[in-house]
């Protein structure tokens, strides 16, 4: 059976970079505490400075900029194009990394997942008129980055996001058919993410 929770950004719960150098609310994950054990984690950062990120050996990370002007990483010495709102970019969480922001602070939207046990999938999408996607994966993730969108999953009854809301869906199998409207021109984050088979 098809199981869907919405995740209310006003009930993130705030906890310490694993550095320590600034907060992260987390949106999901999949198991573990604290910063330890999980397959797959879903957060917001919130950075105010320019500095270093924080090591995680054995994970990979996809990073997006949703709000401020963006930022550029330097990865292992290797220094990324501009990152600016909405515009993905992955790296591997045994890297050591550092951000220069812009123009300003920023919040950021993480994605850290253990390639070892997850195929992951990341893109952003333009609401603009109504969207209808489809997807088999096991754990699908909308995060709103909009004042306010609608989704239905398998023409099931609409719920409503507002900005940063996160949709979680925990699909045991099949095809799942998502679709998506808003009042005006939107954008929103979906994240497909399948378990592999020991």
């Amino acid at each position: 059976m098809i199981q869907t929770q919405i995740l209310r950004a006003t009930d993130y719960p705030r906890m310490p970079w694993k550095n320590g150098g600034g907060s992260t609310e987390e949106i999901a994950r999949d198991a573990g505490q604290d910063l330890d054990g999980f397959g797959w984690r879903l957060s917001i950062a919130d950075i105010e400075a320019s500095g270093d990120f924080s090591v995680f050996a054995g994970y990979q990370r996809i990073i997006s900029v949703i709000q401020g002007m963006g930022m550029t990483l330097d990865v292992d010495g290797v220094i990324s194009r501009p990152l600016l709102p909405s515009d993905p970019f992955a790296f591997s969480g045994d890297s050591h990394v550092s951000c220069s922001l812009l123009d300003g602070p920023i919040r950021d939207f993480n994605l850290i997942y253990a390639p070892l046990r997850y195929n992951a999938r990341l893109h952003w999408i333009d609401v603009r008129q109504p969207q209808r996607l489809f997807s088999s994966a096991s754990t699908l993730l909308l995060f709103s980055a909009a004042e306010q969108v609608g989704i239905s999953v398998n023409e099931g009854h609409w719920e409503i996001l507002g900005k940063y809301d996160c949709l979680q869906v925990e699909n045991p199998g099949g095809l799942l058919e998502i679709e998506l409207q808003a009042p005006s021109a939107s954008r929103c984050c979906l994240i497909e993410l399948s378990a592999l088979r020991a």
